[in-house]
């Protein structure tokens, strides 16, 4: 018989890969609350969230984030073309999950030759900006098979860096 596990009862593997995320622009309080929660669950080495006002006290934040905004590292920042700049000189690839003229699928990405990951994600409705998607080492999309061209972005955030980390774990066994 199937039964539901408790938290305490799921086995978790911790990541051992350093993977970073940076939000360009996130301006509403419960994507920001899904994206702590959804890089707690992959256990991202930190977050960034760049040019916005985070209001901590935001009952949406605090309801989609399930507490989670006390276990992930971050830092706020006003400047995310300084951000990715800086963690491009600590050795990440910067890699921005945006529709380009030159992205390609998420899926056919290969990640075999990277070391350290930054995945950039951005505004609700503007996307990454043209700074930050200019100085990317990759540009990647989601592929869509529906009319619409774009999702929510903590959903985008989830389907990335669960890839990502299948990549990353493929490699490694």
């Amino acid at each position: 018989m199937n039964t539901q596990l408790s938290h305490k009862e799921t086995k978790k593997k911790q990541l051992e890969h350093p993977l970073i995320l940076v939000s360009d622009g996130l301006q509403s309080p419960a994507n920001i609350g899904a994206i702590f929660r959804v890089c707690e669950a992959f256990g991202i080495e930190k977050m960034y969230l760049c040019n916005t006002d985070v209001n901590f006290d935001s009952p949406r934040l605090k309801k989609t984030a399930r507490n989670t905004q006390k276990l992930v590292p971050f830092s706020v920042t006003t400047n995310a073309l300084a951000t990715v700049k800086d963690l491009k000189q600590m050795g990440y690839t910067i890699i921005s999950i945006e529709i380009t003229r030159t992205s390609e699928p998420l899926h056919s990405l290969e990640v075999n030759t990277f070391h350290k990951i930054a995945v950039v994600v951005g505004n609700e409705q503007d996307g990454v900006s043209a700074d930050v998607l200019n100085f990317s080492d990759i540009c990647t999309h989601i592929q869509m098979y529906g009319t619409n061209s774009s999702m929510n972005v903590a959903q985008a955030a989830s389907i990335a860096l669960n890839t990502l980390i299948h990549k990353i774990n493929t490699i490694k066994t």
